[in-house]
């Protein structure tokens, strides 16, 4: 049974082919309508920091622009669907959105990434930051060696870079599991791997790009290109297939409550994950 008092079928699975066929976006109005902002904001987040990295302002400006600079990118994220989408027709406040949901969701996911799987890329896949100009850092104070620090800055950059991903792979996923492609049980898991594979392998590409080793480097380049992808890929085996339950029956409603369990669990496991993978190719 659904939190609307809808029956959901023995066995249902959410985003099943149905017979209105094969579908990007989400049944649910109010997860449609997020889905697209979020993807329609994606631009607007890429351009902005395209400009900060690539002109060195990033490695110049202290914590207060930074932080303000960081905040004008995050921050529509919030109020965007706050202020401009009344979901009061479909009997939604605004705290009850898919978007505001998302944003918690992936909000406390990104701040485990942050606080503690950076210190898997500083010590296990030799990401090094240089942020001279900034001060305010928060990071695991007993995780890791200890020798670098992840910049208060990198909590929002993270929050948004992974709403797009997950947005973006939420949609392919979808697509894929209500088409006829869904047809075998092995079709799911290797949707959930190509997409992770493909996110992290990407940011992982573009973040080797010399022009921007002025804000990082790593210290093994080959150890990184060919580890790092499937290290950071583990962050995205477990938070896709999980972010993509969210509201996705049509009917169902989680509470706020359930959204933020949710998400400590997917940041849970993939810890349980970073750590096994440290384990298998060691520290440097």
């Amino acid at each position: 049974m659904t939190s609307a008092g809808e029956p959901v079928a023995a066995g249902a699975l959410p985003g099943v082919a149905r017979a209105d066929g094969a579908r990007w976006f989400a049944a649910d109005p109010s997860k449609a309508w997020g889905e697209k902002f979020f993807l329609l904001y994606t631009p607007v987040w890429i351009t902005g920091m395209g400009l900060m990295m690539k002109s060195g302002v990033a490695g110049r400006w202290g914590d207060g622009a930074q932080i303000a600079a960081q905040l004008a990118l995050w921050l529509p994220l919030l109020l965007v669907p706050a202020l401009y989408h009344d979901e009061r027709a479909l009997g939604r406040r605004w705290l009850e959105s898919y978007a505001f949901k998302a944003w918690v969701w992936l909000g406390v996911f990104s701040f485990v990434g942050s606080y503690f799987g950076s210190e898997y890329f500083f010590d296990v896949l030799g990401m090094v930051y240089h942020f001279a100009t900034l001060h305010l850092n928060l990071d695991s104070a007993l995780l890791g060696s200890g020798e670098q620090h992840v910049p208060l800055i990198m909590y929002f950059s993270a929050h948004f870079y992974f709403v797009t991903y997950h947005s973006a792979a939420v949609v392919v996923m979808r697509r894929v599991r209500t088409s006829r492609l869904f047809v075998h049980p092995l079709v799911w898991p290797a949707v959930i791997l190509g997409c992770a594979y493909a996110f992290a392998w990407s940011e992982t590409f573009f973040m080797t790009d010399p022009g921007l080793a002025a804000q990082f480097t790593y210290r093994d380049v080959p150890r990184m290109l060919r580890w790092g992808s499937l290290v950071y890929a583990l962050y995205f085996v477990v938070s896709f297939p999980m972010f993509y339950r969210l509201d996705e029956v049509p009917g169902e409603r989680w509470p706020l409550r359930r959204v933020v369990v949710e998400a400590l669990a997917a940041g849970m496991l993939v810890l349980f994950l970073l750590d096994f993978a440290t384990h298998a190719i060691g520290r440097l």
